[in-house]
């Protein structure tokens, strides 16, 4: 019976992964949406990977679109850390790959060194180091980009101060959006200067070029300033004042979530030093408790 279950098990993931390498023909809607969105995009170039990893990417990202799954989540954390979708599906291919051959490979020395384990060993453990291995690349670029939005958070909350000093010296919103990105140095201000320039060559906004950006990557303040400089773009005094409470707002937001970041830490703490006296307490009481018993 477990084999007839296992089998079906085999034979599903094989249907389902030929379904989904299979390549099917996309409708002109699909190709025209894929081509505004190639023109809308504000991120910054990156440079194309070339050979068979970047060929097999491809093919697996574009079946994916094909058939209505987007990974719009993973796509914004990628688009933060300046990667492509395309390698990090290749990767996790050659990884689950790589975890389906291990375990036989262990299964293989474990028999040769005298160990009689059973023939369900290595599909089970087949199965679980691949799934593993599969979704790691995912973890790993999910904690990557937390870390690097919160960064890139950091940085769009001094920013907004430079914009209203920049209006306050008289520029206007357009001039003090590029002004304000020029000031200093570092990956999150290149995005951003990146994305006021690419606004100018489309013929929008700047302030819509940096809300593409912040949904592009996930920051929302970026979209919440597009939005607000829409609507009052041509209040200076108005603009001024909303961008410094924005700015402090940030900063107190910010300084919340260090502050509960640090809690979570020392209860941590706490905890390790409980579980370390607790095991001191077992050592000390053991010989006793031990004649105790024995009595």
């Amino acid at each position: 019976m477990i084999y007839l279950i296992l089998g079906s098990v085999a034979g599903l993931a094989l249907c389902g992964a030929i379904y989904a390498l299979v390549p099917r023909k996309a409708s002109a809607a699909e190709i025209l949406l894929a081509l505004d969105a190639q023109r809308s995009s504000v991120t910054a170039p990156q440079p194309a990977a070339a050979g068979w990893r970047a060929g097999l990417g491809a093919h697996l990202a574009s079946a994916l679109v094909a058939r209505g799954i987007h990974l719009r989540s993973t796509r914004r954390d990628l688009a933060l850390l300046g990667r492509d979708l395309e390698s990090m599906l290749a990767t996790k291919i050659l990884l689950a790959a790589l975890g389906m051959i291990l375990s036989p490979c262990f299964w293989a020395l474990a028999y040769l060194v005298g160990l009689r384990l059973s023939l369900q060993t290595p599909l089970w453990g087949s199965l679980l180091l691949a799934s593993v291995l599969f979704f790691a690349p995912d973890q790993e670029v999910h904690s990557q980009a937390k870390r690097a939005r919160a960064d890139f958070r950091r940085v769009v909350g001094a920013y907004l101060d430079l914009i209203s000093l920049s209006l306050e010296g008289g520029r206007g919103v357009p001039e003090a959006l590029a002004a304000a990105a020029h000031v200093g140095h570092g990956p999150a201000l290149e995005r951003l200067s990146h994305a006021v320039a690419s606004a100018r060559l489309t013929g929008i906004t700047p302030w819509a070029g940096l809300g593409r950006l912040g949904e592009q990557i996930g920051v929302e303040e970026l979209v919440e300033l597009a939005a607000m400089l829409e609507n009052v773009a041509d209040q200076g005094a108005k603009i001024k004042d909303t961008l410094r409470e924005r700015a402090a707002t940030g900063r107190a937001r910010r300084a919340a979530a260090v502050e509960e970041s640090a809690g979570g830490q020392t209860q941590s703490l706490l905890l390790a030093q409980m579980l370390l006296a607790l095991g001191f307490l077992i050592y000390l009481l053991y010989p006793a408790m031990s004649k105790l018993v024995g009595l």
